[in-house]
């Protein structure tokens, strides 16, 4: 798209209107500045169109299918159900597109002006959009992230796939192979696995998902493995792609796999390749672009929030980020707590995490207590045939009072997001495990797991 030539003003200009860009956009125009938000792609950015929710609708598909496969536990003659593919990337596009709807609508403020176009930097507070220029005495940018790649041979064919790519396929594959088991490696392994698709698993690292809990993680991957049939291929080295071989080496042995497809999980960089960010004196990485305690760049007024900072590469996280920046701008303070930043995994059973592990406690030399408590005996779980679970709460050492304040806590099972959170708020508020245990917990919940293992301290 071209425009004339023009020099405009406004009080902010907001580089992507993905999670973290729409929400800094319709907060500063609530709160009376005036905004420009540029986007060359779609509202929502990578976590509405092509993460997040095509992902997580996906997931409940795949849900539904193993209830259906499981109907006989609970006393349902299972009739035999067929799996209509295409029917369920329509519902994935549905849920995306109503969504998107109601960025558009949110956008729509009178303070707030929407740009399509690409937005690079002509100097520190000059951004170009085609022929036009604009600048604005606070900048935000939010432009997010791009799937990493590895320099191995074969990884350009047209079998070997994105996180992106993969979720636009028409059609199920008979088989395939995923490298990478951080959060989107697994989650894509259990979806396709649980609609039926033979699944292997390559991950260079121990163990999948390293900001959870060694033990909570190793738990997860054994559940799944044994209830999805997938097939982990832990300390792998992807070595190269042949057709629809993938050839690995593992313990100093070459392993081969076959498969229709390959999708490449090995994370994700954050997106500033063509900001043109040398015409500016913002310092950056490939980690991302470095920011201060308010999301403020090496240049006074201009911001750095979500992805592309690098901090914490989820959407809740950018959201976060941009309520600080925007604050910032303000000269408001908050109370956010930018550094409890809990996350969530949903494979079939989920699992979430907030605050560091026992490891990297250990390894910082900070004192601490961990309780475990498991799903088996909890009365909800047994009820829903859930019982496949384990929770770890983690608190510091005991202080003058006796009291333990609660660092973190790591779950894997039945509502382990929801479990989560509340001990993220918990944490945000110094809340100390005898507080917990005295707060009454609906009971029948999964969540009552939680005041038991406070009571155990």
């Amino acid at each position: 798209m071209s425009y004339p030539h023009r020099y405009m003003n406004h009080d902010l200009i907001i580089i992507g209107a993905g999670p973290g860009g729409y929400q800094a956009a319709a907060y500063a125009a609530h709160n009376g500045l005036s905004v420009l938000i540029i986007e060359q792609a779609q509202l929502g950015g990578t976590c509405l169109n092509v993460g997040c929710i095509p992902t997580k609708t996906l997931c409940r598909n795949a849900e539904v299918v193993e209830l259906l496969r499981d109907a006989q536990q609970y006393g349902i003659t299972q009739q035999p159900f067929s799996i209509d593919f295409q029917a369920m990337q329509q519902r994935k596009e549905e849920v995306i597109t109503t969504l998107r709807n109601g960025i558009q609508t949110i956008l729509q403020h009178p303070g707030i002006q929407v740009l399509e176009g690409k937005a690079t930097f002509v100097d520190d507070h000059t951004i170009a959009v085609g022929d036009a220029q604009f600048s604005a005495p606070n900048i935000i940018i939010a432009t997010g992230s791009v799937s990493k790649s590895l320099p191995v041979p074969g990884i350009d064919q047209q079998n070997v796939l994105s996180s992106t790519s993969l979720l636009d396929i028409d059609a199920l594959p008979t088989s395939l192979v995923v490298v990478g088991a951080g959060v989107i490696g697994m989650e894509m392994a259990s979806v396709f696995a649980a609609l039926g698709t033979k699944v292997s698993v390559i991950e260079f690292l121990p163990e999948c998902l390293p900001t959870l809990d060694d033990e909570v993680a190793r738990r997860l991957r054994q559940v799944i493995s044994r209830r999805l049939n997938i097939d982990f291929f832990m300390q792998t080295a992807l070595k190269a792609i042949e057709g629809n071989t993938v050839i690995a080496t593992r313990k100093g042995k070459d392993v081969s796999i076959e498969a229709q497809y390959v999708l490449i999980a090995t994370g994700r960089q954050a997106a500033t390749k063509g900001l043109q960010l040398e015409n500016t004196s913002i310092a950056h990485s490939p980690k991302g672009i470095e920011v201060d305690d308010n999301l403020m760049t090496s240049v006074n007024g201009v911001y750095a929030i979500g992805d592309v900072n690098g901090r914490a590469m989820l959407a809740h996280a950018a959201h976060m980020q941009a309520r600080r920046a925007v604050n910032h701008i303000l000269k408001r303070s908050d109370t956010i707590r930018l550094d409890v930043m809990p996350g969530a995994i949903f494979t079939h059973p989920e699992a979430a995490s907030v605050g560091p592990t026992e490891k990297q406690l250990a390894a910082d030399g900070v004192p601490f207590v961990c309780k475990k408590v498991h799903y088996r005996a909890n009365g909800k779980a047994l009820a829903d045939n859930q019982t496949d679970g384990l929770l770890k709460l983690i608190a510091s050492d005991a202080d003058e009072n006796g009291d333990h304040r609660i660092l973190a806590c790591h779950v894997c099972g039945a509502h382990a997001a929801d479990i989560v959170q509340e001990v993220a708020a918990l944490i945000c508020r110094d809340t100390t495990v005898q507080q917990l245990a005295d707060i009454t917990h609906i009971h029948p919940t999964v969540n009552e797991i939680l005041q038991e293992a406070a009571l155990g301290f």
